[in-house]
């Protein structure tokens, strides 16, 4: 495996489950210090622990990325700790509010934005200045596939994955010329604990089901998502940025 991150920092938020353990396993075998961010404490110490124990180097900072000043200390521990910032994916994210748009409570929508948009401009908001003292570096957010199309009884979660979307590309201009790429990854199904937690009493046959709706008749992996990221997180995609790009079996394109 190269080598891409060496002397790199890497933050990863979301990063004891799914994809995001997988991508931060992926820049840390490929040389990245790397700062893991989650809310529970227990699993990211443990996980930290882990990666050291494996001769990678990573902190964990316990993080609720909803929160805006704890997005901002996790930055600056980061800084703190390992003198940069060159990457982060901003990972976090779920669906909770489910139903016709008529049906959703304001409580639900507001947790809804908070959880999967609102996290994303709090990290793009102090990421951003940590790369540019750091001389540049890349940024990619997770958003879904249905941040590009409409999805039936999910209209807060295709809602504020559309605003990922238009959150990165934005983002984006505005820092092109400072050596700051942000991109955004269209996830299809992914084979992750949380996916699995929501498929009911049957999640084999469940998840079946799911990838038979992909044109490549699977879901994907944590590590194939993981590995596009790394790609997006390196220095070879430093011509792409502002991008949305489909990892999603074909999901998008059918």
């Amino acid at each position: 495996m190269s080598m891409r991150f060496t002397n790199k920092v890497i933050l990863v938020t979301g990063a004891t489950s799914g994809m995001g353990r997988a991508a931060a396993e992926r820049v840390a075998a490929e040389g990245a210090k790397v700062v893991l961010a989650a809310r529970g404490k227990d699993a990211g110490e443990a996980f930290a622990a882990e990666l050291n124990a494996d001769g990678r180097e990573a902190i964990f900072v316990p993080t609720d990325v909803t929160v805006g000043h704890e997005v901002e200390q996790l930055v600056r521990q980061a800084v703190d700790h390992y003198g940069r910032l060159d990457g982060a994916f901003n990972n976090v994210g779920a669906a909770t509010a489910y139903g016709p748009v008529t049906e959703v409570s304001h409580d639900a929508w507001a947790a809804e934005l908070a959880l999967n948009l609102n996290s994303v401009f709090f990290g793009l908001k102090y990421q951003i200045p940590a790369l540019q003292a750091s001389g540049g570096g890349a940024i990619v957010n997770n958003a879904s596939n249905v941040g590009v199309t409409g999805a039936a009884g999910m209209a807060a979660y295709s809602a504020a994955k559309h605003g990922v979307v238009g959150l990165t590309r934005s983002a984006a201009l505005d820092v092109a010329a400072a050596g700051v790429r942000i991109n955004a990854l269209i996830t299809g199904g992914v084979d992750t604990p949380l996916l699995r937690g929501a498929m009911g009493p049957n999640p084999e046959q469940a998840l079946r089901a799911a990838g038979a709706m992909h044109p490549v008749g699977r879901i994907g992996r944590p590590e194939e998502i993981a590995a596009f990221a790394a790609f997006l997180l390196s220095e070879e995609s430093k011509f792409v940025t502002g991008a949305a790009l489909a990892i999603d079996g074909g999901l998008t394109a059918a």
